[in-house]
This record gives structure tokens, C-alpha cells and sequence, in this order.
């Protein structure tokens, strides 16, 4: 197990699901466990454009199906969320944990940068979110 910060990624999207938000996002490449294809990925999102903004942090587990040093990078990932929304207080049901997974993929750039094209499936696959971004590639 090698934990640290090993890399970063800022992501927009979509939810056409749900509220129909844009979502800005970040995540961070926290490390890996057992192998360098099963990486720890916290991340956070923030939904705008319905009357209520929403917050979305993520512990994922990702597995990428090939190395870092190929192309295109395919991975699948799941773990917990926590949603959260404006004036949550006197919301019904916030905050909220939610079983999330996503699927999605880095293709290489330029150096150590990577467009990362994803999909999330949230609260047990009854939200969906799609997201395009820029993340740090790992060096050799």
C-alpha cells in the first residue's frame, strides 16, 4: 500500500438526471492498494443551475484495466458518497449516503496530462452524472 498524493484531476459535467445541474468537480489520486491499478480516488462535486446547489464528496475505488504508460486508461470505480444541498437542515433526507459507481476512461494528452471521460452512477443508479476533464498522469 502506497498512500500520498500522486495526482490530481478537475472535471465539469452534467446531470440530466436528478436536479439537471451543471457539476464542477475535482479529484485526487490518493494512492494505491495492492497494485498500482487499484488506486484510492477521493473527490468532491458541486452541482449549479437548479434552484437548490448540491455537494457531492466521494470515496472511490478505482481499478484501471491497463498501465499508465498506455493510451487510453479504462477503469471502473465504486464507494461511498455523501450528498449534501443548500439548507440541508430543513431539507427531507440530508445528508444522504449514496453507493456510487463509475466507469470511465484517460486518454492521453500531453505529457503527464490526460482527458478523463466518466460516468457516475449515484444513489444505487437512480442519478446519473457525466463528466469530462483534465487529470495528471503518473510519470514513469
Amino acid at each position: 500500500m502506497h498512500l500520498g498524493l500522486y495526482g490530481f484531476g478537475t472535471r465539469f459535467g452534467v446531470d440530466p438526471s436528478g436536479r439537471r445541474q451543471a457539476l464542477f468537480g475535482t479529484t485526487l489520486d490518493a494512492g494505491d492498494l495492492f497494485t498500482d491499478r487499484v488506486r484510492l480516488r477521493p473527490s468532491a462535486e458541486i452541482g449549479l443551475g437548479d434552484s437548490v446547489t448540491t455537494y457531492v464528496v466521494n470515496l472511490e475505488l478505482m481499478f484501471r484495466f491497463t498501465a499508465d504508460s498506455e493510451l487510453a486508461v479504462p477503469y471502473v470505480a465504486f464507494g461511498p458518497a455523501l450528498y449534501s444541498q443548500e439548507r440541508c437542515g430543513t431539507a427531507v433526507n440530508c445528508p444522504q449516503v449514496w453507493a456510487q459507481f463509475a466507469l470511465g476512461f484517460e486518454i492521453r494528452f500531453r505529457g503527464h496530462m490526460n482527458w478523463l471521460l466518466e460516468y457516475h452512477g449515484e444513489d444505487a443508479l437512480r442519478r446519473h452524472r457525466f463528466f469530462i476533464g483534465l487529470t495528471t498522469r503518473r510519470g514513469p
